[in-house]
């Protein structure tokens, strides 16, 4: 499927602990130590479960055929500021707009609980991540011509309607 564009998928509000997010949870702590290291295991409990939940937070997954393939979350950064982590799409399913929709929804939701901006930092080992951010309208908050891995977490805003 991969390269295929992304077709009806339902988007779902979920808690950290439901088995749907499962496969985000242990694809993307994969991710995260293949390009970091052993660590990394220690960012995908760093939060509280209930930093993904209302009214500060949320956590919401692209499920095609009832199936997990994207996903993402945001919590609450500050009193205007809700900040975006943990997104992920399903190796499976990359190329396809997912993470795009993913990002969206995420925006949607968030300044419709009253967020006025989105604060985001990806690892410099991402240009993935890197290259949505930049192509969704995000500011970057670091100098975008210096080598990513000499700036360290790479902090993207975009202020919402």
């Amino acid at each position: 499927m991969s390269g295929a564009p992304a077709l009806d998928v339902e988007v779902r509000r979920v808690g950290i602990d439901d088995p749907l997010a499962e496969p985000l949870v242990r694809e993307l702590t994969e991710e995260y130590v293949r390009r970091y290291g052993p660590e990394a295991h220690e960012e995908m409990t760093r939060y509280p479960a209930d930093s993904w939940t209302a009214p500060h937070g949320l956590l919401l997954l692209l499920l095609e055929d009832g199936e997990p393939v994207a996903g993402g979350a945001y919590k609450r950064y500050d009193e205007r500021t809700a900040e975006v982590k943990r997104m992920w799409t399903a190796s499976a399913h990359r190329r396809r707009g997912l993470a795009r929709r993913v990002l969206a929804e995420l925006e949607r939701a968030a300044a419709g609980a009253g967020y006025r901006r989105i604060f985001l930092t990806t690892g410099p080992r991402q240009p993935e991540a890197r290259g949505l951010y930049l192509a969704s309208d995000y500011t970057p908050l670091f100098d975008v011509d210096a080598d990513p891995l000499t700036v360290g977490p790479l902090p993207f805003e975009k202020h919402l309607p």
